[in-house]
């Protein structure tokens, strides 16, 4: 209702202009509806954010993911929507570029293993319609967001974990692949030298893609998918697979995902709270924030614990935020392709 509005408006003063240029009164006075109903609209006009107005004309459709990695996802991604494809195919699509980089070591093939040597991944999907579907601790499958979306869409359930996910995955057609390439290999293997148990969280690009995008419809949807944090514990889940935490989509109010340390996340709902914080009228990047702080109080310590959101709204209004510096997301509007670097609440 509000965005058809802000464009109604719009239009009204632009037959107000044309009615302005005309020579005969009487053509004119015919048009005092016109007059009448422009003082009601400036009265609209002025209650409103005045961004907003230039917004619903430039910005759907839409698409952020987290880090550098997003750049080509979102290329991808817009390619459907611009095709006049949904915003669920777009983000699924998107985010398998990502899956499918053996360059790439914090997602899908190449990314780097447990602690055993074992590549899990983790993935989640969330359209316009409040459906989800998600898999964790999946393993020998390229692309598990593609078997999350099977799920929303095949069974009655929203998560499918471990050989359960992969019985499930080779039942739909899809092959099992070795996901260990040799480059993650060899960086194992020197891990393994230095016998140190602990997960490690990369400062410049962490364990996740997590993709939010708008349509011409103007509906959302999301994804999220990872291979975890390098080294784990076998077995260890983070938050990606998690509805409300990793990935939360609310089409009446807006989407949000989370990237870095997943058990953080998790324990304020990291992404539904970002969503509901919106739902209060608070701005995409100030939900990011509220949500980092909240984190912030709920540890004793964030020494080296980085996290980050990115969200936007039903208006297309978008942001970011995370704990430490060096956290920045891919936008991409129209032809536009930028990455942006997120506004955060400290110094590493």
């Amino acid at each position: 209702m509000a965005n058809i509005l802000y464009l109604n408006v719009i239009n009204f003063k632009g037959i107000l202009n044309e009615c302005l240029l005309m020579k005969n009164r009487r053509d004119f006075l015919k048009m005092g509806i016109v007059a009448s109903g422009l003082v009601l609209a400036n009265k609209v006009l002025a209650a409103l954010p005045k961004n907003r107005i230039l917004q619903q004309a430039a910005i759907k459709p839409i698409a952020l993911s987290t880090w550098n990695h997003g750049l080509a996802a979102n290329i991808e991604a817009m390619k459907v929507m611009k095709g006049g494809g949904k915003a669920v195919d777009a983000v699924e699509k998107g985010v398998r570029v990502t899956e499918s980089d053996p360059t790439n070591r914090s997602v899908g093939l190449g990314g780097l293993p447990d602690r055993d040597g074992n590549v899990t991944l983790d993935a989640s999907i969330m359209d316009e319609k409040s459906r989800a579907g998600c898999v964790a601790f999946l393993q020998h499958i390229e692309n598990p967001i593609s078997v999350a979306r099977k799920v929303m869409e095949d069974t009655p359930h929203v998560l499918l974990v471990g050989e359960g996910a992969f019985r499930f995955a080779l039942s739909k057609g899809f092959e099992k692949t070795d996901l260990l390439t040799k480059e993650a290999r060899s960086e194992w293997n020197k891990w393994l030298e230095k016998g140190h148990y602990e997960p490690q969280i990369n400062r410049e690009n962490h364990d996740t893609i997590g993709m939010i995008a708008m349509d011409a419809n103007g509906d959302l949807s999301g994804a999220c998918t990872t291979s975890g944090l390098s080294y784990k514990m076998h077995g260890r889940v983070g938050d990606s697979p998690i509805i409300g935490a990793g990935l939360f989509v609310d089409n009446e109010v807006g989407a949000a995902t989370a990237t870095g340390m997943g058990e953080a996340v998790i324990r304020i709902a990291g992404s539904h709270t970002v969503v509901e914080l919106m739902r209060q009228g608070v701005s995409p990047e100030e939900a990011c924030r509220q949500a980092v702080e909240r984190i912030i109080a709920k540890h004793e310590s964030v020494k080296n614990l980085q996290v980050g959101f990115i969200a936007l709204n039903k208006s297309g209004e978008y942001g970011g935020y995370s704990i430490y510096g060096g956290f920045n997301y891919a936008l991409t509007m129209g032809e536009t392709h930028a990455m942006v670097d997120a506004k955060y609440k400290m110094e590493w």
